[in-house]
């Protein structure tokens, strides 16, 4: 175990050390097209995109067994972490650096962050800063392999999870991110529209969620036919506010800019998670389920997931369509899940993977170019080009997402290993990766045996 954490610390290390050598560049952009109203409402953006990380904690921890709410909150939280050090390095350069062939961005273009203070705006959003651009797009980057930490909780090893964070991250997230918002990536070059990461985060974090819970297999109290109860449904609630608060910034922010645009995906995004949370709970009673806390959080949630890629080319109408057509979809497939051996553990992949699928295509269904002239006009509109090349776009990213996914979970299982022994599992996560507990009144100091 300790070689292991000193491999992490080692890298960390070197990459402080190194970025003591990096060049230091002044601000020689050209800031005449910066608008200073812009940079205001995208700081203010990414701070509430970096609050849904939190908030994502919170909503998972509330939902798994008590001896494991610390593991699986610090396993997203610690995203913070890892993903911001890697984004400096080299992230940011993958996803948004020089193309190079439409599939990743050149890592030397932007590498140690070197030229994003003192180069030009984003070709996309040319009235912000490029180091803002930067920071905003962080967030999601952040947050992605946070989500798929809800599949694999309460089995998975810390150490082998950042592994997997960090191949996931270069692997599945930066280029997929290039492919769709780069100007050059191939999938923006065909067409497809990704207002703020149905594809880019929750398609991508929902395949990687089914094949880290293929890879390691039910938990063995679900094998063993034990009930397994939430923690804390409060968390779930509070975790639910903080995301549906911080996603405002995250699909409203995507305008770029503080404009009318700015305002509709707001819009779109409050009525779908609203409709979204609605209908959850009334098909559930229909079903002849009580109405719960639980099922209205995780309904909100899916509506604000498959509004997503949508939210500035859809019209507010059709996005309560969206959130109960979502919501449905979803809770049926959670209930399917329930009935096979697949065990993701919080319903990772029938939320936020058909989430992002359903909000993908209803996006080729009903984007309209007069939200916004940038788009083009879904299928419901006459645009039957649209909605193909969604359907094309649709099944590369799956199969990306999920084969690549597939191979870095069975390759950390080799080199680092994944799952915790049968002990620790039924002791708990809490206690066997971290010596915490819920209610630890441990001295951090003390020395451990």
């Amino acid at each position: 175990m300790s070689r292991k954490w000193s491999f992490f610390l080692l890298i960390l290390l070197l990459i402080s050390v190194f970025g003591l050598f990096v060049p230091i560049s002044g601000d020689n952009s050209d800031k005449s097209s910066i608008v200073p109203a812009d940079i205001a409402w995208i700081l203010t953006s990414t701070v509430l995109v970096f609050f849904m990380t939190p908030g994502l904690a919170f909503f998972y921890g509330g939902m798994v067994n008590k001896k494991n709410i610390i593991s699986t909150m610090l396993s997203s939280f610690i995203a913070l972490g890892v993903v911001t050090v890697l984004w400096v390095v080299v992230g940011f350069s993958l996803a948004f650096g020089d193309d190079v062939g439409g599939f990743i961005g050149n890592p030397k273009t932007y590498f140690m962050f070197n030229n994003v203070f003192s180069g030009s705006p984003w070709k996309l959003a040319p009235t912000i800063p490029l180091l803002l651009f930067a920071l905003f797009q962080l967030k999601f980057a952040v947050i992605t392999p946070a989500i798929v930490v809800g599949a694999v909780a309460e089995r998975i090893k810390f150490a082998g999870y950042l592994f997997v964070m960090i191949l996931f991250c270069l692997f599945v997230y930066t280029p997929l991110a290039h492919w769709t918002w780069h100007p050059e990536g191939f999938l923006f070059k065909m067409g497809v529209l990704d207002f703020a990461g149905g594809t880019v985060v929750h398609i991508s974090a929902g395949c990687a969620a089914l094949a880290g819970a293929i890879v390691l297999k039910p938990r063995k109290d679900l094998l063993k036919g034990n009930n397994i109860f939430p923690a804390n449904i409060p968390y779930v609630i509070l975790g639910t506010g903080m995301l549906w608060f911080g996603w405002f910034g995250f699909n409203a922010g995507s305008a770029l800019s503080a404009s009318s645009l700015a305002v509709y995906a707001f819009a779109t995004t409050a009525v779908s998670s609203a409709s979204a949370a609605l209908t959850w709970i009334f098909f559930d009673a229909s079903r002849g389920r009580k109405p719960s806390a639980l099922g209205a959080c995780i309904g909100a949630v899916v509506g604000l997931v498959a509004i997503t890629p949508g939210a500035g080319f859809i019209a507010i109408a059709p996005s309560i369509f969206i959130g109960a057509l979502s919501s449905i979809i979803s809770n049926l497939a959670v209930h399917w899940k329930s009935k096979t051996s697949i065990d993701d553990t919080l319903d990772v992949f029938p939320c936020h993977g058909l989430g992002g699928i359903v909000g993908m295509l209803l996006t080729g269904v009903f984007a309209n170019k007069t939200i916004n002239p940038a788009g083009a006009n879904g299928l419901f509109y006459g645009g039957f080009e649209l909605f193909n090349k969604h359907l094309i776009a649709l099944v590369i990213v799956v199969a990306y997402s999920f084969c690549v996914s597939w191979v870095i979970f069975k390759l950390a299982n080799v080199l680092i290993g994944l799952r915790v022994n049968e002990e620790n599992e039924t002791i708990g996560l809490d206690l066997s990766q971290h010596d915490e507990t819920y209610s630890s009144r441990r001295n951090i100091f003390a020395p451990q045996s």
